[in-house]
């Protein structure tokens, strides 16, 4: 009889690694994004795209507290209404640009993070999730309630009319809407803001939350999301380690509330309402909780396809025809769009060892096939 071989281990090529997928797939996409304005810049792409980036940044933060935390927070808009009117109010009373004024919205959506989440995180669950609710709710009011003086007088946070005349960016003597001329090319402010969002949304937002969460405070905040009580016997501080993620999420909301504030030049309290927050944790649980690219999947949808559904006749009923939408994605892809237990949804490593093991199959086969010749 012959003797029995073993098929050889197939070696596994490059593209099949899904890490190496992975980082091609971001190249496209930060390629994509930076090369769209010298394919279309006009008004209402740049309004929809700088949206979409602010809307990314807004739920990278998120994924902090419900991604990567497992705290559910209803409430999240809070933030954002707090780093747009502190920004807002700094600049007009103080007469400092934007960039002067980013200190004062951290501190500010640290110490609302601190208030907020001092005495609740000891709550989980749906406890957690009325509290920060309410705390949204509580928020929405006062915006739409408040009203404050510039020192000269005049009325500067007008209640239910908000802030207006909020000041763009500007370093030193030069400001966004002076555009810029680079090589006998003029770019617009809208194009300049675009690049600007989107420079912070990924390298903030992407980047500096995807670095965190991959070292020793996201594995903590990963081990109190999966079972809170073996993580404190573990001997991690669990609450210290939920606190944390809730003040660095308030902290990029609010970020993305002065960037939002500096679009479009204005506050309004009608901006911080519910359904904000619930759009944004749809795209952190459509995209995929606890994953970098299914966050961004899941922003851009949100954010986009809404708007998308304006060009069509049904235009009035783009939110019914939107519902269904999310409905039909989360009965095909219940666990987001690119879910954090796969490094990518179709796993070209998976199609590796599927391939490996038909050609194992058919060697398998061929050396059967050769015994029985060998018996005859």
């Amino acid at each position: 009889m012959a003797s029995a071989t073993i098929a050889p281990a197939l070696k596994q090529p490059a593209w099949t690694n899904d890490r190496n997928v992975l980082r091609v797939l971001a190249i496209v996409f930060v390629v994509f994004v930076y090369v769209l304005p010298l394919i279309d810049d006009s008004t209402k792409t740049m309004d929809f795209m700088t949206k979409a980036m602010i809307y990314v940044f807004l739920g990278m933060g998120l994924n902090v507290v419900v991604g990567y935390a497992g705290l559910l927070d209803l409430g999240y808009i809070a933030f954002y209404a707090i780093g747009a009117y502190t920004c807002g109010i700094l600049t007009q009373a103080f007469h400092i640009p934007q960039w002067a004024a980013v200190p004062g919205v951290v501190v500010a959506c640290i110490i609302a993070g601190i208030i907020i989440g001092g005495p609740t995180l000891r709550l989980r669950s749906d406890y957690l999730a009325i509290v920060t609710l309410g705390f949204g709710e509580i928020i929405r009011v006062t915006a739409r309630n408040l009203t404050i003086d510039a020192p000269d007088g005049s009325p500067m946070v007008r209640g239910p009319s908000g802030m207006a005349n909020i000041e763009q960016w500007s370093f030193g003597g030069w400001s966004f809407t002076d555009g810029l001329n680079i090589g006998g090319m003029f770019i617009r402010e809208q194009v300049i803001f675009y690049y600007f969002v989107t420079t912070i949304a990924l390298v903030l937002g992407v980047f500096g939350i995807s670095r965190l969460a991959n070292g020793r405070l996201g594995r903590a905040w990963k081990a109190v999301r999966d079972d809170e009580d073996a993580a404190e016997a573990m001997g991690i501080n669990t609450y210290t380690t939920k606190i944390t993620a809730y003040i660095i999420g308030a902290v990029w909301a609010g970020l993305a509330g002065q960037l939002s504030a500096t679009q479009q030049l204005s506050i309004a309290p009608t901006s911080f309402e519910f359904l904000f927050s619930a759009l944004i944790l749809m795209a952190v649980v459509i995209g995929g909780m606890g994953s970098t690219p299914g966050v961004v999947l899941g922003a851009m949808f949100v954010s986009l396809v809404p708007n998308l559904l304006r060009n069509y006749e049904w235009a009035e009923n783009r939110y019914l025809y939107f519902g269904i939408l999310l409905v039909v994605v989360m009965l095909f892809r219940p666990k987001g769009f690119w879910p954090a237990t796969d490094i990518l949804p179709w796993s070209s490593e998976k199609i590796h060892k599927w391939l490996t093991a038909r050609k194992a199959a058919k060697a398998g086969k061929d050396l059967i096939a050769t015994e029985e010749d060998t018996y005859e």
